[in-house]
């Protein structure tokens, strides 16, 4: 079955300076997020002992926060009318705000006891999750609204992901930076990790305030004279719309499968291919976080042809694909004797998933359309925040479960060296788990309404209605 190919008029065309500032901010959401959930089981377990299924609470308690706080900035966007636009101002807040919490974060008190170092790592964290809201959601949103075109999009946020990437090379490395001597200063990893979180938040401010200035909000006039709607009636709007709930659960259930043993890889690397090697492990550890860094940032050039040849929709099939067969590989991959071959899932894994969390941004861009088609507004600020709002319950969930499975593997924190049958179902679930909800997802591909065509459809049908020949239907 064929279908027409359509070609991106120049006007749609978003020009390279933006696109590069753009991706600039992709920087906090996808390295220096998702470093947080890697860090936190290596320094605050392992390095400081806190119980793990406590790590597990820091961690999910903030998704929980974040199901409050991403609405409500999402419609705070959405509404916000400044001489800057709707989104720039709290890209620049948002930064300042990110790179101050990261560093914070990492200055656990040494001499607290087990509990009160948790309850400073939660207050830190809440505050870490409140500050990348603020940054993110409006990030997201702008790059909704700065072209109309359904190819360019995946452009823009293929450049959001390749530079993102670019930073997501650096951040594997935080840990074994933090075992460095320059950076220990005579102490341990724990310290280390306090100095290099001044590293990430001079990158951070730098790139928020490149992206404030030179990205540019394209239909901040157009939108800036439509009626503020309630946040509520909006959410309602937004969680009765068909399409973006099947997205959403494709979304949701490969973000819940990966999240659930997020850290299994690691434990796995230090405990069973180096037998608490610490110092190896981190370098092995380093060296697959750059590989996943190399291959996210070149998988961008395949996904822009595969996407132009096979629409959004069958490109995303051959993600969860791709991500599937990875897993399927780590059977033969997790070898203590040949530890390396550890890179092989990675860089199935991190093509798929760049693929996979890209265009998944760019589709959420198409449902904006299709509700604007229905309902004549733009809220690109509700859609983005609701769909992270769902991905960020699932990881809340998952963080949270997977305290527990660590648990039921027979982990002990306290031990230098784990048991063989703790290690054979740390295996089995990070192998597992992803599998089964990666096939569920599968699944739900074909049920997405969405094409190549329909999206066109769809956008020569508003620059109708802005044309003033036609009138918004369900208004």
């Amino acid at each position: 079955m064929t279908h027409e190919h359509h070609r991106t008029a120049e006007r749609d065309r978003i020009p390279w300076v933006q696109i590069i500032a753009y991706g600039l901010g992709g920087f906090v959401p996808i390295a220096l997020f998702n470093s947080v959930g890697q860090l936190s089981g290596l320094i605050v377990n392992v390095g400081l002992g806190v119980s793990v299924v406590l790590v597990g609470v820091a961690q999910m308690v903030p998704r929980f926060w974040d199901a409050i706080t991403d609405p409500i900035m999402g419609h705070i966007s959405d509404n916000t009318r400044t001489p800057w636009g709707r989104r720039r101002p709290y890209i620049l807040l948002g930064g300042f705000a990110v790179a101050g919490t990261f560093v914070a974060m990492w200055a656990v008190p040494r001499d607290w006891d087990a509990m009160s170092q948790f309850w400073y790592f939660l207050v830190m964290s809440l505050l870490f999750y409140t500050a990348v809201t603020i940054f993110e959601i409006p990030h997201g949103a702008l790059g909704m609204e700065m072209t109309p075109d359904y190819h360019e999009r995946t452009r823009l946020f293929s450049a959001k992901s390749f530079i993102g990437n670019l930073g997501a090379m650096i951040t594997p490395w935080f840990y074994a930076m933090a075992n460095r001597p320059f950076f220990k200063a005579g102490g341990d990893e724990v310290d280390g990790m306090r100095r290099v979180g001044y590293l990430a938040a001079v990158i951070v401010v730098i790139f928020a305030v490149l992206c404030f200035a030179l990205c540019k909000e394209r239909q901040f006039e157009h939108v800036a004279k439509q009626d503020r709607v309630p946040m509520w009636a909006r959410l309602k709007i937004t969680m009765r719309n068909r399409t973006f709930l099947i997205l959403v659960a494709i979304i949701f259930a490969t973000v819940l499968g990966f999240n659930l043993v997020n850290n299994f890889a690691n434990y796995i690397t230090i405990f069973y291919l180096y037998n608490s090697d610490k110092t190896h492990a981190s370098q092995l550890m380093g060296w697959i976080g750059t590989a996943w860094g190399v291959t996210a940032v070149l998988a961008v050039f395949p996904l822009n042809w595969l996407s132009a040849l096979l629409g959004k929709t069958r490109t995303l099939s051959f993600a969860v694909a791709l991500m599937l067969g990875a897993q399927f590989s780590k059977i033969f991959c997790y070898d203590p004797g040949h530890p390396w071959l550890l890179l092989i899932p990675t860089v199935m894994l991190s093509a798929g998933m760049l693929m996979f969390f890209t265009l998944a941004s760019a589709m959420v861009a198409d449902v904006c359309d299709e509700d604007e088609l229905h309902t004549g507004k733009r809220s690109e600020g509700s859609y983005y925040a609701v769909f992270w709002w769902f991905m960020k319950m699932g990881m809340a969930g998952a963080y949270f479960a997977a305290g527990l499975l660590i648990r039921a593997t027979g982990f002990d924190e306290k031990a230098d060296v784990q048991t063989d049958h703790t290690m054979l179902m740390m295996r089995v679930f990070e192998i597992g788990i992803p599998i089964a909800l990666g096939l569920v997802s599968f699944v739900l591909i074909s049920k997405y309404p969405i094409s190549e065509d329909r999206a066109y459809e769809i956008k020569r049908a508003l620059e109708k209605r802005r044309a003033g020949d036609d009138q918004p239907s369900g208004a």
